[in-house]
């Protein structure tokens, strides 16, 4: 996936959180891209504290696509996924994961709120732990304004 195609489904997958906000859910979201990089198979918002954008969609796509497929396709996803999500992502066998913002700047805006019990476990320390590669890019910093800012002030008013 060239830089091109990593800021625009980033951007995608922001819109996706946007969305998930509107519905009244923590502002996340997450796509599967194919192979080609290019499509975009599937996207998902954040549903609540259990159900992340990340591991609902690395369910739905074990269930819908073969491991073997899912090993060349990518994970976007507004920020760095947690323990729960990335060990879902390995499990369901998709092979790349690509994340907007890191962890420790969504608790820089969340702090302790119990709504988002954030872990300081990067996704790279999860992986590191598996018994297969999983490539992972992020943080792309030249897009943390656009992703932090609808966590701004999200998490007071909640």
């Amino acid at each position: 996936m060239n830089q091109d195609q990593v800021l625009r489904h980033l951007r995608r997958a922001n819109a996706v959180a946007l969305r998930a906000a509107s519905m009244g859910r923590h502002p996340f979201g997450a796509l599967l891209v194919a192979p080609d990089g290019e499509t975009v198979l599937a996207e998902q918002g954040n549903i609540d504290t259990v159900n992340h954008a990340e591991s609902t969609l690395a369910r739905q796509a074990a269930d819908n696509w073969p491991g073997e497929y899912l090993g060349r396709c990518t994970l976007v996803t507004t920020f760095e996924p947690c323990a729960m999500c990335t060990g879902t992502v390995y499990w369901a066998n998709i092979g790349r994961i690509v994340y907007g913002a890191s962890e420790e700047a969504l608790l820089a805006l969340t702090g302790s709120h119990p709504e988002n019990p954030t872990l300081s476990l990067p996704c790279r320390d999860v992986l590191a732990r598996g018994q297969k590669p999983i490539d992972v890019i992020g943080p792309v910093a030249e897009l943390d304004d656009e992703l932090l800012a609808p966590h701004r002030g999200f998490w007071a008013r909640r």
